[in-house]
């Protein structure tokens, strides 16, 4: 197994810095290994090929794998989308980064608990940059606005940047569309702090990359067998 995940991380990282050298050479582009199909002897494997970055989509799944790997340094990143009545237990895993903030009401939500626990937590927001009913996230013509409001109304949620997934479709002009859309929103606000754009996952990193994603998410292409 670890020598199939050394390959398929070798790989990985190649076409990230084959597309990351094409868009600018000073660009720099983080990978996420989302890991929520996975067990926790599958991200031990990944872990010793060198990859210390993890996402998860659940909160249960989360804790379970964070409090088993506990004694390795993993940073842990909280990529699904994220209920209320779980921002308490989401909080005491501390996540480097929320990537899924969707909206004014969950901000709202997360900072009531944040300033009672008197910690911070870095979040993105989230756009539906594909406008597909069966995806997360705010419109990108109503994301500068609410960026900007949460900053202004939650100062225990430090606002980084955007995430968005990339439109569902074998056209790449449909993908690449989403990805440009997100990459003007975070350029927008790029003067308020915003540093981080997240987009790209297995089958489209390369294209997101291509539109200035510095971070990607890619599972099915670092643990396949």
């Amino acid at each position: 197994m670890q020598a199939n995940y050394l390959r398929n991380l070798d790989l990985v990282i190649r076409k990230i810095e084959r597309a990351r050298l094409s868009y600018s050479p000073h660009h720099i582009v983080s990978l996420i290994a989302v890991s929520k199909y996975v067990s926790i002897q599958e991200i031990t494997a990944l872990y010793e090929c060198g990859q210390r970055a993890f996402g998860e989509n659940k909160i249960q799944d989360f804790k379970s794998k964070a409090q088993a790997l506990e004694s390795l340094p993993l940073q842990w990143h909280m990529i699904g989308s994220l209920q209320e009545n779980k921002i308490n237990a989401l909080i005491d895993l501390n996540p480097v980064l929320l990537h899924s903030l969707d909206s004014l009401k969950l901000a709202l939500a997360l900072q009531k608990r944040l300033e009672t626990k008197n910690t911070k937590m870095h979040a993105l927001l989230q756009l539906n940059t594909s406008f597909e009913s069966s995806k997360s996230g705010v419109f990108p013509q109503d994301a500068h606005v609410l960026y900007q409001e949460i900053q202004a109304q939650c100062p225990n949620i430090i606002m980084e940047g955007i995430m968005t997934i990339g439109a569902h479709s074998n056209d790449y002009k449909k993908i690449e569309q989403s990805f440009v859309l997100a990459k003007d929103v975070f350029d927008s606000l790029s003067g308020v702090g915003a540093r981080t754009l997240s987009m790209g996952m297995s089958d489209d990193f390369e294209i997101a990359i291509a539109c200035g994603a510095n971070m990607v998410r890619i599972g099915s292409r670092l643990f396949q067998i």
